[in-house]
């Protein structure tokens, strides 16, 4: 359905701009002005950083479907007259099943870091339960006499969102399906 394409395009198309810093800062913006509003829980950090993170997945998968959409096997399967929905589940979903994880494990590695600065600045998942965030905020006052109270929850964040990086690389070599 064409006249269906400008909708996908209006909805995840809201923060384009010219400069990628400016659709970051919109981004965080966003995510403060939400924790302020609903107050500082762990409830609240989930709900925002999923209400926030959507956009990417529906533009990764558009793509995906653009792309294939035009591939030798979908007109193969429309030609023997698979009906729209078995092409969907049959031929489409699985072909962008590998970007969608690659997405999620980038995803995950970046909720960290969001949340990390969030509860650095004090509006995270408030002081019911403990986070690196707040581990190097309360640290940050201490670090000439007792260095290592910031320093290794920073490490801490680095090690894991590197790992969670890695992963995510080696999952899209090895689910890639145009790598031979």
């Amino acid at each position: 359905m064409p006249w269906l394409e400008p909708v996908p395009d209006a909805m995840v198309g809201a923060e384009r701009a010219d400069d990628p810093a400016t659709i970051v800062t919109s981004r965080e913006s966003i995510r403060l002005a939400f924790v302020a509003a609903l107050g500082p829980s762990l409830i609240t950090i989930i709900v925002v950083l999923g209400l926030t993170g959507w956009e990417r997945y529906a533009r990764v998968v558009r793509a995906e479907v653009l792309a294939l959409r035009e591939k030798d096997f979908i007109e193969a399967a429309r030609a023997m007259g698979v009906g729209a929905g078995r092409t969907l589940m049959r031929h489409v979903l699985p072909n962008t099943f590998s970007s969608i994880i690659v997405l999620s494990t980038l995803q995950v590695a970046q909720a960290i870091l969001q949340e990390s600065a969030l509860s650095f600045l004090g509006v995270g998942s408030g002081r019911a339960y403990p986070t690196w965030g707040q581990m190097i905020a309360l640290g940050r006052d201490f670090v000439t006499v007792a260095w290592w109270l910031p320093t290794f929850p920073g490490l801490a964040i680095l090690l894991t969102v590197l790992a969670i990086n890695l992963v995510g690389d080696r999952l899209r070599d090895a689910l890639d399906p145009r790598v031979v």
